[in-house]
């Protein structure tokens, strides 16, 4: 069996914590995995001393990829030309999500084609600010202000550059748990943890990634230029900069989403000139009230020039988000709930508010059925147990419609605020301050207080 492995550098190379990189490190983006993979080389590429161009099909069996008849543990088809460029068939994006779909993508810099499990990975391996060229483009309008632009540029790279960090201080290492199991609760977080072959994803659950697919504009150039090498800092280390579609008035902590180790710089505040005024959504009346009315803040707007800056073609078959309503027949729920979770609660009694974090996002909600009742948690898990996809958010209030005499409910009603996690920066809320004339540093110590922008390469 042969191995092609090549020389790429790739941020965690440097070695310890310094952030004297220097030079611009590399990023390794996982793309797409199947028994088959079927891609088209539009320039010529080497590969384990084989030159190829144009269609190309490998395949996984006997532990290898099968390539022109040979097997192979790995391989890296890598080309010195400018213009090089490759495209991968059947990419799924929106995965688990209400647009999930697939395309073709083009993409430039190295294919690598490595084992995983019992099928091939196809990852694309390139520059980190080529990278963000799309990422920036796939996740908002080349159209948007460049502030806002510049900000999601700085907040893109800190967080890639985080994650790949932490992934190498992990190697080597059990990642802590990410759920927690007993007769009576079932919390769950979903982080990256799960990338040991490749620093990110090219979907939401990392960084939305479509290589050279979505085309770029001058703005989104000049975005990446003007930003080229900065990265949120704070403590002396890189920011973990999380972001979201709309915070729904209040931005969330990190705690209430993942792993229960709070970070100074993503604290709970209110979306508007006023960061600490916002009433305390931990308390359910409070929470609730907040929730069934609609406060000003940045991201509360329903202007279509705006929203189109930060939400795609694909984002925008969603019309209502800084406030929405989602309903479901008995026979619905009690089915959904059953098949997401594996239990059978027979019909849905009640759904009950346990645990709030700091934007009114629920933790922990209680299931309480005929037959069982269940704690679940944390934010996306409760999400995802009540959606065939995902609930926009989990900072929702519940209204039983239709109550029997035996107290259950022929209908439920969920009314809830804002689009995602809530952590970090709102891209809807960053959006209106950019057009409202604020700098992309001010947006930036807006959502993340405390934090420095630093230059660590140039």
């Amino acid at each position: 069996m042969e191995n092609e492995t090549g020389d790429s550098r790739t941020f965690a190379d440097y070695h310890g914590a310094s952030l004297s990189l220097g030079q611009e490190p590399h990023v390794s983006v996982g793309i797409v995995c199947g028994k088959q993979i079927d891609f088209v080389l539009n320039v010529p590429y080497t590969a384990n001393g084989c030159m190829a161009e144009g269609e190309q099909r490998v395949t996984f069996a006997d532990e290898a990829i099968w390539w022109n008849g040979k097997q192979y543990d790995q391989l890296l088809f890598r080309t010195n030309r400018a213009d090089a460029s490759f495209a991968l068939k059947d990419v799924v994006i929106g995965i688990n999500f209400h647009w999930e779909r697939r395309e073709t993508q083009v993409f430039s810099g190295s294919l690598r084609l490595v084992v995983e499990g019992d099928k091939v990975r196809a990852i694309n391996e390139l520059p980190v600010e080529d990278y963000l060229l799309s990422v920036i483009s796939s996740e908002m309008k080349g159209t948007s202000s460049l502030e806002l632009l510049k900000a999601h540029a700085v907040i893109s790279r800190s967080w890639l550059l985080a994650q790949i960090k932490k992934r190498k201080a992990m190697a080597g290492h059990q990642a802590a748990p990410s759920t927690v199991q007993t007769g009576e609760e079932l919390i769950r977080w979903y982080d990256r943890e799960d990338h040991t072959l490749f620093d990110v994803c090219a979907d939401d659950h990392c960084q939305r990634y479509q290589g050279i697919t979505k085309a770029t504009s001058p703005q989104v150039n000049e975005a990446i230029r003007q930003t080229r090498g900065q990265l949120l800092m704070s403590g002396g280390d890189i920011c973990d900069a999380r972001f979201s579609k709309c915070c729904g008035g209040v931005v969330e902590e990190f705690q209430y989403c993942w792993e229960d180790s709070p970070k100074p710089y993503l604290q709970a505040l209110a979306d508007s000139p006023k960061p600490s005024d916002f009433p305390d959504l931990t308390v359910e009346s409070q929470a609730e009230q907040w929730i069934r009315t609609s406060p000003p803040s940045y991201c509360n707007t329903h202007d279509a020039r705006i929203l189109s800056q930060v939400l795609n073609n694909f984002d925008q078959e969603t019309s209502d988000f800084y406030r929405w309503r989602v309903s479901y027949t008995q026979s619905q729920i009690a089915e959904l709930i059953a098949r997401k979770l594996g239990m059978d609660f027979g019909k849905i009694v009640n759904l009950v508010p346990i645990a709030r974090g700091r934007s009114g996002r629920l933790y922990k909600l209680k299931i309480v059925g005929t037959r069982k009742s269940l704690i679940v948690g944390k934010e996306l898990e409760i999400r995802r147990v009540l959606s065939e996809s995902h609930l926009y958010s989990s900072a929702f209030v519940v209204d039983r419609k239709s109550v029997g005499d035996d107290g259950i409910p022929a209908a439920f009603e969920l009314i809830g605020a804002g689009w995602g996690h809530g952590v970090g920066l709102c891209q809807i809320g960053a959006a209106m301050m950019g057009e409202q004339g604020f700098g992309y540093d001010k947006i930036l110590t807006h959502y993340y207080p405390g934090a420095n922008i630093v230059r660590v390469y140039k």
